[in-house]
């Protein structure tokens, strides 16, 4: 093994044919995103601000690890930036404004930030924001329902309709009081839903903790460079992600709360590039780029499709042509775009002659029939009549949340005081 000192990595991930560390399959963020601009190295047990302990990974994302950790007061979730973003954050100056403008009642919908620090470490100056901590995402408690376990061969993993329902009411309560005060979520999806806690203040810190088990797979083998060297950029281990299930509160009365103001942007000073899932986005956003006020509106009208059926409403296979697929599957679902989107589709005579008629490829049936598999057939009407107004191709045309709220199957619930009718059958 050599002992001369490695060089220092660039500010940009290597590519596929310069990679410095062996191969990790572990489910955790690419080990060679740890350099100069890139994640901080982060061992549980590590001290931050000199008053935050990290015992537990939460989750991460490709712009942030986000930790369990515990200070005199109580637990927190402490959320560290990749450095080359921690400047200042559109994230961060969202967060700011939500505080300036509103009470903490009225953001009970939204996970509201508690305070921010600056960390130095090897790989630059981190901010680190600090929030409540919280349960799971929408897209991971629906696996962890008593219902589903233990999983048999053929069972649908979908959300019961009555908790469906609580949880699109109170997201759609976070989108309204966010663009009432000018602001776009911009990643508005299932995994930035989270489910509140229990109380876990008074749970004592060993039921918390995250061992350091590679047997257990709660962490990784040694990250090993290629060259044999040692790494000074990267963690001696990555952390496997363990959401705080066994203390998230998912009975009746259940809340939800939307996170991740990464990719949030304000009304007036829209981002030139959206972070948005593609299977969530809008025409407009695939065509040409445009992020306006209803994004979050469109991706708002595919998840209720989402939550009822447990099935997304366009599944887009990952491929060069995968817009042209998202394209011909709203031509499924929706009907035909109209002439100011259909202008922007460079490649649509792949598939249509000058006059639009198909050629060259087939339409899939449209999903709509199964918006209602545990709905009687009036409400699954009332359903695919809300879902079908609100996926507008023209955006001016596409309700506020205020308007949504109003319709009458969000009116049938009251997520303030539903003990009573959200249950989990």
């Amino acid at each position: 093994m050599s002992t001369s000192s490695p060089p220092t990595p660039p500010s940009s991930a290597f590519i596929d044919d310069k990679r410095r560390f062996k191969n990790i399959t572990l489910p955790c963020e690419w080990v060679e995103d740890y350099r100069p601009g890139g994640y901080h190295p982060v061992v549980l047990g590590d001290i931050f601000n000199r008053q935050y302990k990290v015992i537990r990974k939460l989750g991460e994302g490709s712009y942030s690890t986000v930790w369990l950790a515990r200070d005199l007061n109580g637990y927190v979730a402490l959320k560290i930036l990749v450095s080359e973003i921690s400047g200042s954050t559109t994230e961060l100056r969202t967060l700011r404004h939500i505080i300036e403008v509103a009470p903490v009642a009225e953001t009970r919908y939204i996970t509201r930030l508690l305070g921010e620090f600056e960390h130095r470490g090897p790989n630059g100056v981190h901010k680190c924001l600090v929030f409540e901590p919280m349960g799971p995402s929408v897209n991971t408690m629906v696996e962890e329902l008593p219902q589903f376990k233990p999983r048999r061969q053929g069972m649908e993993i979908r959300y019961p309709p009555r908790m469906a329902k609580s949880i699109l009411k109170q997201s759609l309560q976070a989108l309204a009081f966010l663009h009432e005060n000018g602001i776009a979520h911009g990643d508005f999806q299932p995994g930035n839903i989270l489910f509140t806690l229990n109380d876990i203040d008074s749970t004592p810190e060993d039921l918390l903790r995250q061992e350091e088990d590679v047997e257990a797979r709660s962490i990784s083998p040694p990250v090993q460079r290629l060259d044999g060297k040692r790494d000074k950029w990267a963690p001696p281990y990555l952390c496997v992600a363990q959401p705080l299930v066994p203390f998230t509160y998912y009975a009746e009365g259940f809340k939800v709360k939307i996170s991740d103001m990464g990719g949030a942007c304000f009304f007036t000073d829209p981002p030139t590039k959206a972070v948005t899932p593609r299977g969530l986005r809008a025409p407009e956003l695939i065509l040409t780029g445009t992020v306006n006020n209803t994004v979050d509106i469109w991706s708002f009208g595919c998840l209720i499709f989402e939550l009822i059926t447990g099935l997304p409403l366009f599944c887009i296979p990952c491929s060069e042509m995968e817009d042209d697929d998202h394209l011909l599957s709203l031509t499924t679902q929706l009907g035909a775009l109209p002439d100011e989107l259909f202008n922007h589709w460079t490649t649509s005579s792949l598939y249509f002659t000058p006059e639009r008629k198909l050629f060259n490829c087939q339409l899939g049936g449209s999903h709509f029939d199964r918006a209602g598999p545990d709905l009687d057939e009036e409400e699954a009407h009332k359903v695919k009549a809300l879902i079908r107004w609100i996926l507008q191709y023209d955006p001016t045309k596409r309700p506020s949340p205020a308007e949504i709220l109003a319709d009458p199957w969000f009116c049938e619930i009251d997520v303030e005081s539903d003990s009573s009718k959200v249950s989990m059958a």
